[in-house]
């Protein structure tokens, strides 16, 4: 009798979260910051983790959604960090969505 070792590769989705360190930068901040996000986090919840170390303390904090940037594109706010492809020490910009028309 022959024994088959066979290797199931998990998806980002079936994995357990893991840490992910992300260099970031919030708005107009002139600090660059290490944030320490999951893969199973959320653009939303990545983005208040970044807000949290700097609006209201160096930048104003302003009534608008928040995007996340990485690699010059937008990250739809429901995407996680691991669907994202999001790697140790990437760096990601955080913005406020100001509607156009206001500033």
């Amino acid at each position: 009798m022959t024994q088959s070792r066979e290797t199931i590769e998990l998806g980002p989705a079936d994995r357990a979260p893991e840490l992910v360190p992300l260099n970031a930068i919030f708005a107009t901040d002139f600090v660059q910051i290490l944030v320490p996000v999951t893969t199973a986090d959320t653009m939303t919840e990545v983005a208040a983790a970044v807000a949290h170390h700097v609006e209201g303390k160096r930048v104003r904090a302003r009534p608008y959604e928040k995007v996340v940037i990485h690699n010059g594109r937008v990250v739809p706010a429901e995407m996680t960090v691991a669907e994202a492809g999001f790697a140790p020490l990437d760096h990601i910009a955080v913005e406020y969505l100001v509607p156009k028309g206001e500033s």
